[in-house]
């Protein structure tokens, strides 16, 4: 059996202490890949959360931002994410009666303001096949193993299954898809999700939880068999 390479990981951040942001970001810096960060508006999930100024400040920080964009019609706030320096910036499936059209406008501001990793988010009651009208568009396929804006739900029982179906899917397009899954990888689970063969993890109240956040983070990168990582520019190809 051909081994499963490690996948990156991605550390929400909102469950951190945000009065302490800058210390918070020094956990992860120099060994998560990403710090990701759920922009909620209150409307397409229950919660309402931050928005591009967050985003910039931790930009700043210098640990690679992993934009979650959980809010409806998404392009509104397009270029002031891009601006906001975020690594990767995702938008949902289900976020817009246009979502082609979301896309076509990532795509432009990826090539005119500054480059990033087009992500396209997918909840668990979404049909793969949306994928295929937009190959073209994307960088990477997020998986939501559990529904967006309810803590504390357990992957849903399919998320593997759909991670090798997003993979099969992407192999149609005409360059590198990166795959990745968000919600409910805990400490006990992560060496399991990591052997579903994701590229990226996000994994956030695992890590900060209030109470031993470098300690979680070690155990959360023993589990996905992750090396401390030094920060270079991501790029959509590959696994770190």
């Amino acid at each position: 059996m051909t081994a499963v390479a490690p996948p990156r990981l991605s550390a929400g951040i909102l469950t951190a202490d945000l009065t302490q942001l800058g210390a918070e970001l020094d956990v992860i810096a120099g060994r998560a890949h990403f710090a990701h960060v759920d922009v909620m508006d209150g409307r397409f999930c229950p919660q309402l959360s931050v928005g591009p100024a967050f985003l910039a400040a931790v930009a700043s920080a210098g640990v690679p931002v992993d934009a979650h964009l959980m809010v409806d019609e998404p392009a509104r706030i397009l270029p002031e994410v891009v601006q906001a320096g975020a690594a990767i910036v995702t938008v949902h499936a289900e976020a817009s009666r246009h979502p082609h059209r979301v896309l076509q406008e990532l795509t432009a501001l990826s090539a005119s303001v500054r480059p990033v990793i087009r992500g396209y988010a997918l909840n668990p009651g979404t049909p793969l096949g949306v994928i295929e009208p937009v190959l073209d568009l994307i960088d990477l396929v997020l998986i939501l193993a559990v529904n967006p804006g309810w803590s504390g739900q357990a992957p849903a029982a399919n998320t593997a299954g759909r991670i090798a179906a997003a993979r099969e899917i992407t192999l149609a397009a005409g360059h590198p898809i990166l795959v990745g899954v968000d919600g409910g990888v805990t400490l006990r689970n992560a060496a399991e999700v990591a052997g579903w063969g994701p590229d990226i993890v996000v994994s956030g109240s695992a890590i900060f939880d209030g109470r031993d956040a470098p300690g979680n983070l070690a155990a959360m990168l023993t589990a996905l068999r992750i090396t401390p990582v030094a920060h270079t520019a991501a790029s959509p190809g590959g696994t770190a």
